[in-house]
């Protein structure tokens, strides 16, 4: 089909089923390589969860300039989505369904996950969520004898909402998009935003490196423990193009940050990110709300998920059943260690990485700048231990350092999970899903840089590439826009409301552990109670 082809909804499911990648971008049809998958920037899932959708809003949000018109030259003809906007189909990796190279090192189908189906619709799982679980002996069976998905696969469940009023949604959200880009919005405060926030972590850097001088190793390990913590928020803007807007610059500041510095894979944090910001609190989906066994925001997680981005079950085992029972309890004592977690997913992701193509490594430079980053930031950072004097103070410096960065892991985490994680289909607009997903914490301007202006997290989640110097002038805009079309603006009073509020979700979801795990005691005393009369009747 030629770029000046009309293309029907049935053309797009036939080349969908046929493997390709298909997205609607305006009233265009773009067929994506499978070669770009990879090496896409933000990761082969953040286009596999668009396959068969209008993706207008999400790649303009995410992306502008050369980049746009790159996307625009796999254009392979239009489509007409109708005054109510694209119908969408189910992208089928959010039924189960991947690509795979088998043996003969041709492309297939691969049926990795099976789709769980709610039984009744309720306002945890509504009639259009879709959650993934692992297959069984008889789903092996079937996928083996099926060459792929079928054109039932790409058709989703029923939704509670109408295309129409996600089309207004849209055609608004444009609109307040063009607003703020007029503005100016996107233009970085080099002098006002930027200048400072430099200033900032590197004079606790040089605190730091003065207290440990002169042996005052607590006030040094604090200090690096505050320039960790605020390097994260400017390498945070880096990895979505929001300083100098140019991925080459934006990339190799982050790198020699991130990496050299922090000891944190920027690449893994781009890959894992960008999933999140597209698929926002979906238990199956959002490697950010996937944190068995330690935490669970809702009961789903108790139905053994298949985490379609780590590629393996979130099993709620013996040990989930324990921890989770107890999660409010713990919430602040693992968000204080969870930087340690962070070291082992960053370089899982640069071992992974290994195994790709160059192009897919971000054109080799990158990944090789990374593994010379996190390796020379072991080299001055033991040598800081060792420094110490003994090992009892390297251990106390070592806890410090990391525990000092723990305020920044509530800070991320009260963003989204009091919010819902119901899966409302592939219809619902960016717009609604983001504000749906996400909420603000309250805070003066003056102490905004604490939480890295990251705390207008809804306004990043609708307009990710604005400095986040920018969010609060922003954010009136966005309000404006909730208004207008009756959208939910969701904002805690303050840190502590939100804490309050988080740990609130946590003890729900404890409670209904608890309870299941009673429910079960007093089946099996039920079970072994009617065992002994039976066996006292036959004796």
């Amino acid at each position: 089909m030629g770029k000046s082809k009309q293309w029907t909804r049935e053309d797009v499911a036939q080349r969908i089923l046929a493997g390709q990648n298909v997205v609607i971008f305006r009233n265009s049809v773009l067929l994506i390589p499978t070669s770009w998958l990879d090496a896409h920037p933000g990761g082969a899932l953040t286009i596999l969860h668009f396959v068969g959708r209008d993706a207008t809003d999400e790649i303009e949000a995410y992306h502008f300039g050369k980049s746009l018109d790159l996307i625009k030259k796999y254009a392979v003809g239009t489509i007409d989505i109708g005054e109510s906007g694209w119908e969408p189909l189910l992208p089928p990796v959010m039924s189960g369904w991947v690509r795979k190279l088998g043996k003969d090192g041709a492309a297939a189908w691969h049926n990795e996950a099976s789709p769980l189906y709610p039984t009744e619709h309720t306002e945890l799982s509504p009639s259009s969520q879709i959650l993934l679980v692992e297959k069984t002996q008889d789903d092996d069976e079937e996928g083996a004898a099926s060459t792929g998905p079928s054109m039932q696969h790409l058709v989703p469940p029923p939704t509670p909402y109408s295309l129409k009023t996600q089309r207004t949604h849209s055609t608004a959200y444009r609109a307040l998009h063009q607003r703020i880009t007029d503005a100016g919005l996107y233009q970085t405060p080099w002098f006002t935003g930027v200048l400072p926030e430099v200033l900032r972590f590197t004079s606790f850097g040089v605190v730091s490196a003065i207290a440990y001088k002169y042996n005052w190793l607590i006030t040094s390990a604090v200090f690096l423990g505050m320039l960790w913590h605020q390097l994260v928020f400017f390498c945070h803007d880096l990895g979505h193009m929001g300083v100098t807007h140019d991925w080459f610059w934006d990339r190799l500041i982050a790198i020699s940050l991130a990496d050299f510095v922090g000891g944190l894979s920027i690449g893994w944090w781009v890959e894992s990110h960008n999933v999140h910001h597209l698929v926002t609190n979906h238990p199956t989906h959002d490697p950010d709300i996937q944190h068995l066994p330690f935490f669970a925001i809702t009961p789903v997680f108790f139905q053994n998920l298949w985490s379609s981005y780590y590629k393996r079950t979130l099993p709620f085992d013996r040990a989930s059943k324990i921890l989770i029972a107890i999660q409010h309890r713990m919430f602040y004592l693992v968000l204080a260690l969870a930087r340690f977690n962070l070291y082992r997913l960053s370089y899982l992701h640069l071992f992974w990485k290994m195994f790709d193509t160059k192009r897919a490594r971000g054109g080799n430079w990158a990944w090789r700048m990374e593994i010379i980053g996190v390796t020379a930031f072991w080299c001055w950072y033991s040598q800081v231990l060792i420094g110490c004097g003994s090992w009892q103070k390297a251990l106390v410096y070592l806890l410090v350092s990391h525990v000092t960065t723990g305020p920044l892991h509530v800070q991320i985490v009260l963003s989204h999970f009091s919010m819902s994680t119901a899966d409302l289909g592939p219809g619902e607009s960016f717009a609604a899903r983001q504000m749906r997903t996400t909420t603000d914490v309250a805070c003066p301007p003056e102490i905004s840089f604490i939480h890295g202006g990251l705390h207008l997290q809804v306004t990043h989640h609708l307009f990710p590439r604005l400095p986040k110097h920018n969010l609060r002038a922003a954010s009136a805009l966005v309000k404006e826009f909730a208004k207008e079309q009756g959208l939910v603006y969701a904002e805690f009073g303050g840190f502590v409301s939100g804490n309050k509020e988080v740990l609130g979700v946590l003890k729900g979801v404890a409670e209904q552990v608890s309870l299941i795990g009673m429910v079960g005691k007093a089946e099996a005393k039920e079970a072994v109670e009617r065992k002994m009369g039976v066996y006292k009747e036959k004796n």
